[in-house]
């Protein structure tokens, strides 16, 4: 059956569109328009401004298009989802956002002592894959998704310790918490480590775990997170097996499996970048050991 069957605004969320484009013409007034207005700032740059609109696509192709719907039928979306939500945008979001702005955020009374507590690399690693873990335990999982309220904040919650995991790696901040070396090394391997666990539940689960893919009746109320009632209501709906031929337990497996795969890969993609980055500084300080034991070789004994 095709999904179209839900109607536009759940397949598109033009809501969800304009809170995108209210983001991005504030990101643009703060940064252009009112950047004079802080005590320290820099000209936006193109990096900074692709960044952040590659973000913002992003949150919209996996918030706001058919994959989200898509999300609430196939647990295989909902992992593609949460991989992309927490492991692509959050660090892109940082990169994006100028230093200064983000200084200003953090300087906040309200935020600092939160923020300093939250971007301790333990606490981040532990409280963001504690969260994610915790959300996916069968019986959270589906209690979350039976309310719009719940599942919102846990989302939003989620995506914040997404960014307090990920600032020690990705901030560019000119002062403050960040890691060097082999201590990102060591970081990334222990996020890797950490997010297993929950991984591993769902791929080598030999039955259903979440009734909101396997149960019609709990399926239906959970739909009612991106479907307005009243099109549910007009629908004579059966279960998601309507919409795939995937059985519940492959569908369930192969979320697992993608999550996974997605993490490797953006993982690895980090880890690259801190040894290219760990390499050319080895070489730029090797070459002021040489310049400098040059420059003494060649003073005039006294």
């Amino acid at each position: 059956m095709p999904i179209g069957i839900f109607g536009f605004p759940a397949l598109w969320s033009p809501l969800f569109i304009v809170v995108l484009l209210f983001l991005t013409v504030l990101f643009f007034l703060i940064t252009v328009k009112w950047r004079k207005d802080f005590s320290v700032s820099e000209p936006l740059t193109k990096r900074q401004t692709v960044l952040f609109l590659t973000a913002m696509a992003i949150l919209y192709v996996v918030k706001g298009s058919p994959i989200d719907l898509m999300g609430h039928i196939m647990m295989t979306y909902h992992m593609i989802q949460m991989a992309i939500l927490y492991l692509v945008v959050a660090p892109l979001l940082i990169k994006a956002i100028p230093w200064w702005v983000w200084k200003a955020i953090i300087e906040l009374p309200v935020i600092r002592p939160i923020f300093s507590f939250g971007t301790r690399p333990l606490v981040a690693l532990i409280f963001f894959n504690g969260l994610f873990s915790f959300y996916h335990i069968p019986l959270i999982f589906d209690f979350i998704k039976m309310s719009n309220t719940l599942h919102s904040l846990y989302t939003f919650m989620l995506f914040i310790f997404a960014i307090f995991m990920w600032w020690p790696l990705v901030n560019e901040q000119r002062e403050g918490r960040s890691l060097h070396g082999l201590k990102k090394v060591g970081y990334i391997f222990a996020d890797g480590i950490l997010l297993t666990p929950a991984c591993a539940l769902i791929i080598f689960a030999a039955t259903p775990l979440y009734a909101t893919y396997s149960d019609a009746s709990v399926w239906l109320k959970a739909m009612e997170l991106c479907v307005p009632v009243e099109t549910l209501a007009g629908l004579n709906l059966s279960g998601p097996e309507l919409f795939s031929n995937m059985p519940v337990v492959e569908d369930q497996q192969l979320g697992g499996v993608i999550m996974k795969i997605i993490q490797e890969i953006v993982y690895g993609v980090v880890l690259a970048q801190v040894f290219f980055e760990w390499f050319r500084k080895e070489n730029d300080q090797a070459d002021e050991i040489i310049e400098a034991a040059l420059a003494n070789h060649d003073k005039p004994m006294s």
